[in-house]
């Protein structure tokens, strides 16, 4: 059973955004999905300001966030919401293209839920969403 929030990914890549939704695709997921193409968009979306100024207000089950983008970079918005107590139940699971040490270090020291590499094969990068969606956007119940 879903939880009827939405799910919101971060990909400035339209190419990986569109793999990303068509994983979720599968479990029925996508129409709750909110593409952000930049680190600004997702803060906006998340404060309710600019173009999301009138959407229902609540968090979403969960924040897929690539690390490279433009404008806001993955790492100050996952810094952004952890640092608001309105915004840190929200699991983010960082989906990107590095498998640097660095980047999954401080990560995790963050605040991320989960570090996601994205696979280079097809197949594996779609399992990898699909499992991940399903996980965080339908299984995992999160804090009232």
């Amino acid at each position: 059973m879903t939880t009827g929030k939405p799910i919101v990914l971060a990909e400035d890549n339209p190419r990986d955004a569109e793999l990303a939704l068509a994983a979720m695709e599968e479990h029925h997921l996508a129409d709750k999905v909110v593409v952000c193409r930049d680190g600004a968009e997702v803060l906006d979306y998340l404060y309710c300001r600019g173009r999301y100024k009138t959407r229902l207000q609540g968090n979403p089950a969960v924040v897929f966030l690539d690390l490279k983008m433009p404008k806001v970079d993955g790492l100050e918005v996952l810094r952004t919401i952890k640092a608001d107590a309105r915004l840190r139940p929200i699991p983010v699971v960082m989906l990107t293209s590095s498998r640097e040490e660095r980047d999954l270090a401080q990560s995790y020291a963050l605040g991320a839920n989960a570090y996601v590499v994205k696979p280079v094969e097809f197949q594996q990068f779609l399992r990898a969403v699909k499992e991940s969606g399903m996980f965080w956007g339908v299984i995992n119940e999160p804090p009232p």
